[in-house]
């Protein structure tokens, strides 16, 4: 698929809105959602090619938000509305024995939020809507080539139609089988984990004890969430029942794996829904080629263990809209965007080892396994540097980005919600999409459409600048003036890369 496949049509494409976008985002589930609403939001016209009818599906894998994530929302003024649907959760069980307590989490969102995925695209999708963004549904690329000025993209829509499309970016959100990660020719190593897990939204006579239910026992392992409208959804795996996904699946398997993981099957009943898939562990070796992105599933993908795939795809999402955003507008050079692979595949490769090490040690079953699992659980246990480090990385919230040789320490963090002065709160400062300025005395250093400035709400004497996606773009111990209008020319005004600068 690298050449362009159909008719050709126009060189542009015009949206909706009657602008020719700038960036075509490929697939909508929730990383293609939130990229294209950040980006509509800025000003920069976008359009979203989806091949399936318009609708949101009911069928999630992803139930839970993490704090991070909801952090990430929550600059988007998302958070309060899915916090009202949701259910929150303040304790996370692993392997039996070891509870990680979210309830310490240094973020205002400390817990995890049960929400299937479809609530979190519905909120998604009225945001890109109300943004302006052009959804093409029932319309899949087909071809895809890319040049020094841009990327033409070809499409196949309604009725066979073709097209061709020219943008100055594509961004693949389109999942594990991305045809925008075929196109540009990269692979996508890794292997099967798990195979013939089972999956069925059913009805329970009996409610479980706890809100999410989760246990491994011997050969079994289950996982039962609810929807909220009464139904539940059961994901189960049996060591012994290796299948191919397309094995026909009847409810009495579902039940069987339950009982023998939970002890009962809750009386479960009325299936509405059920199949069989496997579970991947794999990653893209770049997420960037040329002017060409890979986010989410499309990038990466890892076992379902601590309800981390969704959440990474979010944060790569807002790790990239403002990037492109600012390189599009001309505020940054297109360097910029190089440091959305630095920053994200060490973060996704992480996401992959600790998913995976959870479930083979969930799994264990020879000796030797079982005694490194109770090793590492009473470690976790007994050790509070390491079990806040383990809950930082499956929260999120334990992630930094690297930054330079000789800049300041705060550099590449994430910042939390902290207090500005007037009563205000950073991730509320941060909804306009801009940098924010923290400073201990005022500052006028202009830029309004692409800077905010706020003060502390204590005697704090740091100047921090915080990027739009949360993280410290720039800091100092200091309230010097020139040194700060530095800055801000590098990072907000500036036609340097701003990414992460002493």
């Amino acid at each position: 698929m690298n050449g362009t496949t159909g008719t050709t049509g126009t060189a542009g494409i015009t949206g909706t809105n009657g602008a020719t976008p700038r960036v075509l985002v490929v697939g909508s589930g929730p990383t293609g959602l939130l990229l294209a609403g950040d980006l509509a939001t800025a000003g920069i016209p976008v359009t979203v090619l989806e091949k399936r009818p318009h609708g949101i599906s009911n069928l999630s894998r992803a139930f839970v938000l993490h704090a991070r994530t909801l952090e990430q929302l929550d600059a988007r003024g998302l958070a309060e509305g899915l916090e009202a649907a949701g259910q929150p959760l303040d304790r996370l069980r692993l392997f039996g024995r070891l509870t990680l307590d979210l309830g310490t989490l240094p973020s205002r969102f400390n817990h995890l939020l049960v929400l299937p995925q479809y609530e979190v695209e519905k909120a998604l999708e009225r945001r890109a809507v109300e943004a302006g963004v052009d959804f093409r549904h029932e319309t899949e690329l087909t071809g895809l080539t890319q040049d020094a000025d841009g990327v033409t993209v070809e499409t196949r829509g309604p009725g066979g139609r073709t097209e061709s499309l020219r943008a100055a970016y594509v961004v693949g959100t389109d999942g594990m089988r991305s045809a925008v990660r075929d196109a540009i020719g990269l692979p996508f190593p890794g292997r099967s984990v798990i195979r013939s897990v089972v999956l069925a939204d059913v009805l329970l006579a009996e409610k479980p004890p706890t809100l999410l239910t989760v246990n491994a026992v011997g050969d079994a392992f289950a996982f039962l969430a609810p929807f909220g409208d009464g139904y539940y959804r059961v994901i189960g795996w049996h060591r012994g029942r290796n299948v191919p996904d397309s094995e026909p699946l009847d409810l009495a398997e579902v039940k069987e794996i339950t009982r023998l993981a939970l002890g009962r099957d809750f009386g479960m009943h009325d299936a509405r829904w059920m199949s069989r898939f496997h579970s991947d562990e794999r990653q893209a070796p770049a997420y960037r080629v040329g002017r060409v992105f890979l986010a989410g599933d499309a990038a990466h993908v890892h076992t379902p263990a601590g309800g981390q795939g969704m959440n990474t795809g979010l944060q790569d999402a807002a790790n990239l809209s403002w990037k492109l955003a600012a390189v599009v507008a001309g505020h940054a050079d297109p360097e910029l965007l190089d440091s959305y692979q630095a920053e994200r595949h060490p973060v996704g490769r992480a996401v992959l080892r600790s998913s995976g090490g959870m479930v083979r040690l969930a799994m264990a079953k020879r000796p030797w396994t079982l005694v490194a699992r109770a090793a590492l659980t009473t470690f976790l246990d007994t050790v509070g540097p390491a079990r806040r480090k383990v809950t930082g990385q499956v929260t999120g919230i334990g992630y930094r980005y690297p930054a330079p040789r000789g800049a300041h320490r705060l550099t590449g963090t994430r910042v939390p919600d902290v207090a500005l002065a007037g009563g205000g709160r950073l991730y509320e400062a941060l909804r306009g999409g801009r940098f924010v300025l923290i400073t201990p005395e005022p500052y006028d250093g202009g830029r309004a459409d692409r800077l905010t400035v706020a003060r502390w709400a204590s005697d704090r004497r740091t100047t921090v600048l915080v990027r739009p996606d949360g993280h410290v773009a720039w800091a100092a111990d200091s309230t010097d003036a020139a040194r700060t209008e530095a800055a801000l020319t590098v990072h907000v005004g500036g036609r340097r890369p701003a990414a992460v600068v002493s």
